[in-house]
């Protein structure tokens, strides 16, 4: 195992466990000041879906329409994100809304490009683990999650909502990919839709500093949100826990 994990350096060479697995008795964590302050809640304009032709004719007329699954995901062939127009745009905020999420193969994107059309939207987001002020480089790893669990209390690969603890959750994130392995690489993604419709019919701080080498920008914080949220544009339930950050319903007694 490479990951960067502080406790790994700390196995008993008798028994072959961990010293200790809570990451706090790491000097590099423990010694971390965050530069940023807590964010205040923003109170954005109306989302550019809500512009948009609900037929998506101008869009549809661009791109061939491929539903990749029954639920969950289209490709749209035939079209240059960078050549959609404003109209087109709003339309493609509104098909994302839909269909939880849209692929472009065989794009000519650069990190400027992205930049650019992804403001058409809105003021853009910063994760709390990202440097550069426009965007964040994920890279790929080989890493088993399952076992990287073993050694730190948050889990680094589970089923989640980016930054959903945030007083002003994500709208929309743009991905692309750069380099991929000839067979598998494939990120894995779940309609949060499908999991309250099911559910209906009867849920990191210390692990990015420790995991990632960087730390987060902002302090910890205690925050409380819907387990279910409503999605403004389409009106559909979503599923809103992420079991790397949720730790209990204030509702609920233990």
């Amino acid at each position: 195992m490479s990951a960067g994990l502080e406790a790994l350096k700390h196995i008993s060479p008798d028994s072959g466990f961990l010293v200790a697995i809570h990451p706090h008795f790491s000097p590099k964590i423990k010694n971390h000041v965050p530069p940023d302050l807590l964010r205040e809640e923003i109170f954005p304009d109306k989302g550019r879906a809500a512009f948009a032709d609900p037929e998506k004719k101008a869009l549809f007329a661009a791109a061939k329409r491929v539903d990749l699954t029954e639920s969950i995901g289209t490709a749209l062939e035939n079209a240059q994100l960078s050549q959609l127009s404003p109209q087109q745009l709003d339309e493609l905020a509104l098909l994302v809304n839909e269909r939880g999420m849209v692929f472009f193969r065989n794009q000519d994107l650069t990190t400027d490009r992205q930049v650019k059309l992804f403001e058409h939207y809105g003021t853009l987001d910063r994760h709390p683990a990202q440097k550069n002020v426009r965007h964040v480089v994920i890279r790929g790893n080989r890493e088993d999650h399952r076992e990287i669990l073993k050694y730190t209390p948050w889990p680094s690969g589970e089923w989640h909502a980016d930054t959903s603890f945030e007083i002003n959750p994500l709208s929309y994130s743009l991905l692309r990919m750069e380099e991929h392995p000839p067979v598998g690489g494939d990120t894995a993604w779940v309609s949060g839709y499908g999991l309250y419709d099911t559910e209906r019919r009867d849920e990191k701080y210390d692990t990015i500093l420790d995991l990632w080498g960087v730390g987060p920008n902002r302090p910890p914080i205690d925050s409380h949100h819907p387990a279910v949220r409503t999605h403004p544009v389409t009106g559909l339930k979503a599923l809103n826990v992420n079991t790397g950050f949720v730790t209990g319903f204030a509702e609920l007694k233990t």
